[in-house]
């Protein structure tokens, strides 16, 4: 599989190859990466980006030609400044100075994911060229820096930093209406379907049911539960158990096949495969 940034950023910084400082992403399924770089004489780079991009600046000052959108502007902007490139929107950046620069890529479907857990269904996140959000860019550098370690406090503590800068980013980088957009369910229905999942998690769950609860066909239930959360319904009662399921494993009071049965999983093994499948650690990892 290629690097995220292969096809998306292209750059010429007068014939030079930028550095690679560091590129990482934990095991697991988090939907985020992290890529640092290095221009040793200015840079510029267009693209039409699939991810959601932030990228902060790491030099004392540096004067930035920047394009976004409908968007121009020249700054000079100093370490721990941000951008914000959303998918599927065009960018281009130049400068004419050496410059380093931490990137963080974001899936898209992960950020509607955690819009929607937000009661935030279909928030957009915001362009920008420059500003600053001290919080991010701590959380930044805290994954760069254990991705580079080799992530010695484990990939899900690595998720779980990526997952509160993502949360940072619906909280003050996107925009949307509370009701949500039309053709996506809005937060009372999504509570109700939360609601009806969490109660029955030892039980099999049907689409039919959630589909019923959103008065819905199964079928178009399908299609707008994906579009409002970044999920499939499957997925999001898969998620569901398994938050549950690790809350318990934490607390040590119960052994791992009842955890297992207990939250809807088919035994102890159908636990495990999940959550290295969607954490990249094994049970016994989490436990206390």
């Amino acid at each position: 599989m290629k690097p995220w940034w292969e096809g998306y950023v292209t750059v010429d910084d007068g014939g030079k190859t930028p550095t690679l400082l560091g590129a990482s992403s934990a095991p697991g399924e988090s939907g985020v990466s992290v890529l640092r770089v290095r221009f040793a004489s200015g840079g510029h780079h267009r693209a039409l980006l699939q991810q959601h991009l932030v990228k902060f600046q790491m030099n004392p000052w540096v004067r930035l030609d920047c394009e976004l959108s409908s968007q121009d502007s020249r700054s000079d902007v100093s370490v721990e400044s941000f951008a914000i490139h959303p998918a599927d929107m065009s960018c281009a950046v130049d400068v004419k100075e050496a410059f380093d620069v931490l990137m963080i890529a974001i899936h898209p479907s992960r950020l509607a994911f955690a819009a929607a857990e937000s009661w935030k269904v279909g928030a957009q996140l915001r362009e920008r060229l420059s500003g600053y959000d001290e919080a991010l860019f701590d959380l930044a550098r805290v994954l760069a820096l254990e991705g580079a370690a080799g992530y010695p406090n484990g990939p899900h503590y690595w998720n779980e930093v990526a997952n509160t800068f993502i949360d940072g980013l619906v909280a003050r980088h996107t925009s949307g209406t509370a009701s949500g957009p039309r053709g996506m369910l809005g937060k009372a229905t999504l509570a109700r379907i939360k609601d009806y999942i969490l109660s029955h998690l030892d039980d099999p769950i049907e689409i039919a049911a959630l589909a019923e609860i959103a008065e819905r066909s199964p079928f178009h239930f399908c299609r707008v539960f994906s579009r409002s959360v970044g999920m499939s319904p499957h997925r999001y009662v898969v998620h569901l158990r398994l938050q549950h399921a690790i809350g318990l494993v934490r607390e040590g009071r119960t052994g791992f096949a009842e955890i297992a049965l207990s939250t809807g999983f088919a035994d102890q093994s159908h636990l495990s495969r999940w959550v290295r499948r969607v954490y990249g650690v094994s049970l016994r990892q989490l436990a206390p």
